[in-house]
C-alpha cells in the first residue's frame, strides 16, 4: 500500500494506493465511504489484490484536512474532491461506494458524468426519497438529540435502534423510550465531545440529499444500487430499493450486511472475501 496526499486549495486529500499498475485499458477502482475513511477498505483490498483499489479520507475527516472553515460533511463539496482525485488517477474509474460514500458518489456522477464507468451504491442512507421520509427525519432528529444531551453512547444506541427497525417507522417505534447505551454494549458516561461525523449535524446534508434523478439518468455511467442479503427490510435496505425504483433498475444482493465488506476491524465482522467475489462479479458485466 502507497499513501498520497492531493493538494486542493482548501484541503489535503489523503489516499491509499492498493494493488498493482492497472493493466493497458483496466480501469482503477475507487472505494469510498462516509463517514468511514479509507482504513474500512483494506480487508477488501486484500480480496482483490490483483487491481488497483483506491480509498481516501474524505476532506476533515481521518487523514485529510481542510482549511475551509467548515465542519459539515456536504456531499457535493466531496464530490469535487473527488473529481480532482479521480484526474489525478486517470478518468474514467469504477466506483465502489458505501453508505454515506454512496450519497457522495450520485452526487459525484450527476455533477461529473464522464468521471465514473460503473458505480456500485452500497446501501446508502437517502431518507428523503423513503414513503415514510417524514417520519425518518423524526428518527434521524432523535438519535441526534440523544447524542446532543447524552453524548456518544446515547447517541449510538438510538441509531442502533433506529437502523435496525424492519419496515416503515410506526407509531409503536416513535413512542419507543431511548435505549440504553448498556442495552448494546456502549459506554454510559459522556466524554463532552459532540463532533462525532455520523451522530452529529456535520453530516445532515448527506442524509438529506435527494438524488438528481434527471442527471443520473442521463449519465454514462451503470449505477448499480446493492443491498446486502443480510439487511432485511431494515433503513439501508429500504432507501437502496427506493434509489432503485427511482432509477427504474433492479437492486443487487450482496453478501453479508451494511457493513459486508468489512473482516472486524469495527465490531460487526462480515464476509470480506465473498463480498469481493461479488464485487468482482457486477464490475465484470460491463467490458473493459
Amino acid at each position: 500500500m502507497d499513501t498520497h496526499t492531493l493538494h486542493l486549495a482548501d484541503a489535503g486529500i489523503v489516499y491509499d494506493v492498493h494493488g498493482p499498475d492497472p493493466a493497458s485499458g483496466e480501469r482503477p477502482l475507487l472505494a469510498i465511504g462516509q463517514p468511514m475513511d479509507a482504513t474500512g477498505f483494506r480487508s477488501l483490498a486484500t480480496h482483490l489484490a490483483d487491481r488497483r483499489l483506491v480509498a481516501y479520507d474524505p476532506r476533515g475527516l481521518g487523514r485529510s484536512t481542510r482549511s475551509d472553515g467548515r465542519t459539515d460533511h456536504d456531499p457535493h463539496v466531496q464530490a469535487a474532491d473527488l473529481h480532482a482525485l479521480i484526474a489525478e488517477l486517470g478518468a474514467p474509474v469504477d466506483l465502489f461506494a458505501s453508505s454515506g460514500g454512496a450519497i457522495t458518489a450520485l452526487a459525484l456522477v450527476a455533477s461529473y458524468p464522464d468521471d465514473v464507468r460503473t458505480l456500485v451504491a452500497h446501501e446508502p442512507p437517502l431518507i428523503e426519497i423513503l414513503p415514510d421520509a417524514v417520519a425518518a427525519r423524526r428518527v434521524v432528529d432523535g438519535y441526534r438529540d440523544a447524542y446532543s444531551r447524552r453524548g456518544f453512547g446515547a447517541g449510538m444506541a438510538a441509531f442502533i435502534a433506529a437502523t435496525s427497525w424492519p419496515g416503515e417507522f410506526t407509531d409503536e417505534f416513535l413512542a419507543q423510550d431511548p435505549p440504553e447505551p448498556a442495552a448494546f454494549g456502549l459506554p454510559a458516561e459522556d466524554d463532552g465531545s459532540r463532533e462525532d461525523p455520523l451522530l452529529s449535524d456535520r453530516s445532515r446534508a448527506v442524509i438529506e440529499l435527494v438524488p438528481d434523478t434527471a442527471a443520473l439518468a442521463a449519465a454514462p455511467t451503470r449505477i448499480v444500487p446493492a443491498v446486502g442479503e443480510e439487511t432485511g427490510d431494515a433503513l439501508t435496505a429500504r432507501t437502496t430499493r427506493a434509489l432503485a425504483a427511482l432509477l427504474g433498475t433492479q437492486v443487487v444482493v450482496f453478501p453479508s450486511h451494511h457493513g459486508g465488506f468489512l473482516d472486524g476491524e469495527f465490531g460487526w465482522p462480515g464476509k470480506p472475501a465473498e463480498f469481493a467475489a461479488r464485487l468482482r462479479e457486477v464490475l465484470r458485466d460491463v467490458p473493459v
